[in-house]
């Protein structure tokens, strides 16, 4: 997606360890009208395809998935990374290990929210390694829910999570594939 792309070498911010900071428009503070030009995007990538359900992982996808969801006509569920006393009733549970945070979360989501009949498309934020899309693609699993596919906004292709989820045979739609970044020139090349 050019529009995204060119967010990304306008705003986008190379910083060490394969970090890229694009918190002035995605993932802090969002920029709607891009968003809602992703989840277009993502409706006509996945066109033909049964959607009745959104799911992503707190905090940064939720904003991309609601967006995403009006093109779908489908409610969003999002894995809670913290247990609260209004979470009652059975929970789906598995890990995650966060590639920002450098820490691995227990993410929780109500079997009210995630049921055999749902056919679910996970959209997030980002694409590394590919363990928050794992631990949501175990949490459909343990439902019994179909996966539909993978939007993901921004994928670094040079890491392992695109390239192992394409090799199982899943739908990923990735709006921007990142092919190399470079901390010390600021640069970024997109594939």
């Amino acid at each position: 997606m050019h529009l995204l792309e060119e967010r990304i070498r306008k705003d986008g911010v190379v910083k060490a360890g394969n970090v890229l900071k694009v918190d002035s428009f995605l993932n802090h503070q969002m920029d709607i009208a891009l968003f809602n030009e992703m989840g277009k995007e993502w409706k006509r990538l996945f066109e033909g395809i049964k959607v009745n359900k959104i799911l992503t992982i707190e905090a940064s996808g939720i904003g991309i998935a609601a967006i995403a969801a009006q093109y779908f006509d489908a409610p969003v569920v999002f894995a809670k990374k913290t247990m609260t006393i209004n979470l009652d009733g059975e929970l789906y549970t598995t890990q995650v290990e966060s590639f920002t945070h450098q820490r691995v979360y227990n993410v929780v989501i109500s079997k009210r929210f995630l049921t055999p009949n749902d056919h679910v498309l996970i959209i997030d934020d980002f694409l590394a390694n590919g363990n928050a899309i794992n631990g949501l693609m175990e949490m459909i699993k343990q439902a019994g829910a179909t996966l539909a596919g993978v939007g993901i906004a921004i994928e670094k292709g040079f890491q392992n999570g695109g390239r192992a989820l394409r090799e199982k045979g899943i739908k990923l739609e990735s709006l921007a594939v990142i092919k190399s970044m470079d901390d010390v020139k600021g640069t970024i090349e997109f594939m």
